[in-house]
């Protein structure tokens, strides 16, 4: 497929796969370097197994290939999923991922885009990867060429007033090349996300500020493959996708619980992880 005489890339994989890797990659990852925010990343292994095994136009080749779509991981605090995304779609090879969270490694905690191949924006403090994505999604439709812009916030990031600002923005600039993932695992560093700053009717608040709204289960990656797929779902409206998630998703003992936002796989409770998520991808338990 061609547009404006360029090849137009997309990655075309067996997404419920790619999820799986992700997750395989978290647990090592956080382990071997001993870092956090393992409950996040694992509760949007799916959300980004969908974007970056079908959806996004991308070339691993040509990391700054002009017709790219954009894509911005707000919550930078989970971005052990996006390194593995990327190795895994080839930016970079697997076997740096184990330089994660090392001395001297490029692989930061929070996700950044110096010396990483295939991240446009280093994140981290929460509330401004959506002005960002806003910003570029302007931009883009300026020129003309199809780009799309997709950021994926976290709930509890929801609770920046920064982010209310971008998306009365986007609305009334009618940015309808831009859309919001909001990984709703309903827990925040911790507590709760209704006990910290409820966010409910969620869905009331985003179409009040003029945007076309889904709400689909973070997990059902045909949902929101059809969805994300569909360009756009109203014309003139910027697109948020609300993903109802389980933190720590794929672990049994990680699911749910706020001590795995903070806490890094270690021992006995890694060798636990890891042997879960491998009897899940052999199809030994449910996923």
């Amino acid at each position: 497929m061609s547009k404006g005489g360029e090849e137009v890339r997309t990655n075309r994989t067996d997404t419920r796969d790619l999820a799986a890797r992700l997750r395989s990659h978290v647990v090592r990852m956080t382990h071997k370097g001993g870092s956090s925010h393992v409950g996040s990343a694992l509760s949007m292994a799916d959300m980004i197994a969908v974007l970056y095994g079908r959806v996004l136009r991308l070339d691993a080749a040509n990391p700054r290939w002009p017709l790219r779509d954009r894509f911005i991981l707000s919550k930078g605090h989970a971005g052990a999923c996006v390194y593995a995304a990327l190795a895994e779609v080839g930016f970079f090879p697997i076997e740096e991922l184990d330089r994660h969270y090392q001395n001297g490694s490029v692989f930061s905690g929070h996700v950044s885009h110096k010396g990483v191949p295939g991240v446009e924006l280093s994140t981290g403090s929460l509330g401004h990867g959506l002005g960002v994505g806003v910003g570029m999604a302007m931009q883009l439709r300026r020129a003309g060429r199809g780009q799309r812009v997709f950021v994926v916030l976290s709930d509890g990031e929801c609770d920046e007033g920064s982010n209310w600002e971008a998306i009365l923005f986007a609305s009334h600039h009618r940015l309808d090349n831009l859309v919001a993932l909001v990984d709703y695992n309903k827990i925040q560093s911790l507590a709760p996300v209704a006990q910290t700053l409820a966010l409910e009717p969620f869905e009331d608040k985003w179409r009040a500020f003029g945007w076309a709204v889904q709400r689909v289960d973070g997990h059902d990656h045909e949902a929101m493959s059809e969805i994300l797929e569909t360009h756009p779902v109203e014309p003139g409206k910027p697109l948020v996708l609300i993903c109802d998630t389980v933190k720590g998703k794929g672990v049994s003992f990680m699911e749910n619980s706020v001590l795995w936002h903070y806490r890094s796989p270690q021992g006995e409770e890694y060798e636990r992880a890891r042997d879960e998520l491998a009897a899940r991808a052999e199809g030994r338990t449910d996923a």
